[in-house]
């Protein structure tokens, strides 16, 4: 049942979706007790839940209830930055927005920028509605890249699109390789399936630069440098070929390019790998052993692989190597990065991007975000919803200086003043999951959830969908798609489009009813190949990536920064979340950050030393982008070279308005045009 209803208590529960970045997408379980959420708990009939949520989203009503949430419509009275706002209406919220807009739309609509990402992972208050308005407009297009693009497109230009293994089925494998993923803190119902996996006797490897606390648990922990990690894929393919523990007939049958892969890894001795990567040369031999000799073996690829100037080949090289060995052969093998493609939802109907024709529309990449607001009379106003780009987006001294124009126009749609918010010119309160209908894909999963709304809005806050109605009417845009509702954007997303053929589809009725609903994937997607590449095979070789002028085959691209002793900026940093935050979010509810503490810098004693730090003290990380203040914690999370700058706290809670994306930079990764936050040298000195 959806709801149950107790009349001696009047109490209800509602069940829902976990709507932020993760790829666990919960189901949800809200008990409201005289229409106030009480307690928030994981599903228990959902297999992939199984009645557990993460710290954060089980304090979700914290953050619904926090004493900070925006309920009213706000207007900056002070300058730019300064956080000051008064409360005014809903109307002159809109009729200010509409005034500002309908100038720039009358002539050059291309100068209206959307910023948005994964607040919500939401197909209706994510990119609906939102996105027609936008296309309608013919405003400038964004390339939305900030996150999984290296990684994806790598995906797609090996197995045809994201997909992999199902997350369940790596309880029966027998080696699992956690490579670039901290499951523990970002994943942690795969945490929980590699657990029973390893109670029936499976070995888990793990492949970071930090010794996380993922690494700590498992049997073996490679703490790789970073970016290095298409080198040590090379070298395991090295083993794997040169001791022949390789599927003939999988690869003549379901791949191509196989000699061309053979070649270029037998340059790729284990020697050598380990000179680039920091490792020992017999750590890779026994894990390619390993490997070949545990069957079925799944790794488990995230993505922070990806965020490097070789991020897209490192994902292609490890995405090669269960074709090598046949491990898509068994449910339990293979590999999994993203499943988001196994889903059918109807998002060109959801978002119809055919409604967009103006041909002068500017791609923007949302990692560029610096850059382009910089960029003289390409923006005059943007309007950002499901992100916080101040906080998050890299080169922030850039990013702040163009949200800081005065001749820039924004608004933000928000729960919370975050450091965007404090930008805006407009600030308009949204709701949380708890108070909308949404529905949802997952990328670790192939379940589809869905989110009923289990309280009424709080104060004067408005659904994503129906701000962007609202302010449609108020730009005399009179397009009935524009006025839609979130009932018909759910049957909507369930349409399937032309070119699929769903046998057994994902229904509204069954949704409403359990709350979620599996699409039809089979346990061992690639048994049989049929990959949905051009070739219908592995492609190790990619004649779409030669006729854009790029590599066929993977290959090992160093850092653009590379770090050394004798450097200018000697250490390599990274900057993986906090064990307590998703990306920016959560940052303000403060039990979560009473956990995470405070801003810190891991770095390993034998760095500290050499700097004349002390644990606990404040240090400036710097580099020629900018500054970073922080307390510096000596430890050997961090190996030799490398500091740890654990992210994202809003820049407003940091000890010199700033966060560690003062520090990366807007280079782009070798595909996908993804940023390459991970891909960073820095200095770190001593405050005293």
């Amino acid at each position: 049942m959806q709801t149950m209803h107790n009349p001696n208590m009047n109490t209800t529960t509602i069940l829902g979706a976990c709507p932020h970045d993760c790829p666990d997408t919960c189901s949800l379980v809200t008990t409201v007790q005289d229409g106030v959420a009480t307690k928030v708990q994981g599903n228990p009939d959902h297999p992939m839940t199984d009645g557990v949520l993460c710290a954060k989203v089980s304090r979700y009503t914290e953050r619904t209830y926090h004493p900070d949430r925006l309920l009213h419509p706000m207007k900056r009275v002070g300058p730019k930055g300064s956080g000051q706002f008064e409360r005014i209406s809903w109307d002159e919220a809109l009729n200010t927005i509409a005034h500002k807009l309908k100038p720039i739309v009358a002539t050059h609509p291309e100068k209206l920028l959307p910023y948005s990402y994964a607040g919500t992972m939401g197909l209706v208050q994510g990119e609906s509605i939102a996105m027609r308005f936008f296309n309608l407009l013919g405003a400038a297009k964004l390339d939305r890249t900030i996150c999984s693009n290296a990684g994806g497109d790598a995906l797609n230009y090996t197995l045809g699109g994201k997909l992999g293994m199902k997350m369940g089925f790596f309880a029966e494998s027998k080696l699992i390789i956690i490579w670039g993923s901290n499951s523990i803190t970002s994943n942690i119902h795969f945490w929980r399936i590699a657990q029973e996996a390893k109670r029936h006797g499976a070995r888990l490897v793990c492949i970071d630069p930090r010794r996380s606390e993922t690494a700590d648990k498992c049997d073996l922990h490679l703490a790789i440098k970073p970016g290095t990690d298409a080198a040590l894929a090379l070298a395991l393919m090295h083993e794997l070929i040169t001791h022949d523990w390789l599927d003939h007939d999988y690869i003549a049958q379901h791949t191509l390019g196989f000699e061309a892969l053979r070649e270029r890894a037998l340059q790729w001795s284990p020697e050598r790998a380990a000179a680039v990567c920091g490792l020992n040369a017999e750590d890779i031999r026994q894990l390619a052993h390993d490997y070949a000799h545990s069957t079925p073996a799944g790794i488990r690829l995230n993505y922070g692989v990806q965020r490097s100037r070789g991020g897209g080949n490192a994902v292609r090289a490890i995405a090669c190597l269960p074709a090598l060995t046949g491990a898509w052969r068994h449910r339990a093998g293979g590999v999994l990065m993203s499943a988001s493609h196994h889903a059918r939802a109807n998002n060109m109907g959801l978002q119809r991007p055919d409604l967009h024709r103006n041909a002068n529309a500017p791609l923007v990449n949302m990692s560029t975000i610096g850059d382009a607001l910089n960029t003289p009379g390409l923006i005059e106003a943007v309007i950002v919803y499901n992100s916080n780009p101040v906080a998050v987006a890299p080169d922030s001294v850039k990013v702040v200086k163009g949200f800081a124009r005065e001749d820039l126009f924004t608004v933000v749609l928000e729960h919370f003043m975050t450091d965007t918010a404090d930008y805006a010119d407009i600030v308009l309160p949204a709701t949380t999951q708890l108070e909308h209908w949404d529905i949802h894909n997952s990328y670790g999963h192939t379940d589809m959830v869905l989110n009923r709304p289990a309280i009424a809005p709080m104060g004067e806050a408005k659904t994503n969908t129906q701000i962007f109605r609202e302010l449609s009417l108020r730009m005399e845009l009179n397009n009935p798609l524009l006025q839609e509702s979130d009932e018909e954007l759910l049957h909507t997303s369930l349409q399937s489009p032309a070119n699929l053929n769903s046998a057994h589809p994902v229904t509204l009725d069954e949704l409403l009813q359990h709350g979620f609903s599996a699409w039809p994937v089979a346990d061992a997607p690639f048994e049989h190949g049929g990959f949905p590449t051009p070739s219908g095979k592995c492609e190790f070789v990619s004649d779409r990536l030669s006729a854009m002028g790029l590599d066929p085959l993977p290959d090992y691209i160093p850092n653009y920064e590379q770090s050394d002793e004798k450097a200018e900026y000697p250490l390599a940093m990274i900057s993986p979340p906090a064990r307590n935050f998703l990306n920016s979010t959560f940052v303000n509810v403060k039990s979560l950050r009473d956990m995470e503490g405070e801003p810190l810098l891991e770095i390993h004693p034998q760095d500290a030393a050499a700097r004349q730090l002390h644990d606990g003290e404040m240090v400036r990380v710097f580099n020629d982008r900018g500054s970073y203040e922080c307390k510096a914690q000596i430890t050997t999370r961090a190996q030799p070279g490398m500091v740890v700058g654990l992210g994202v706290w809003w820049r407003k809670l940091g000890a010199n308005g700033t966060n560690v994306n003062e520090l990366t930079s807007q280079l782009l990764t070798d595909m996908g045009r993804a940023p390459v936050f991970y891909d960073c040298a820095v200095q770190v000195a001593s405050l005293r």
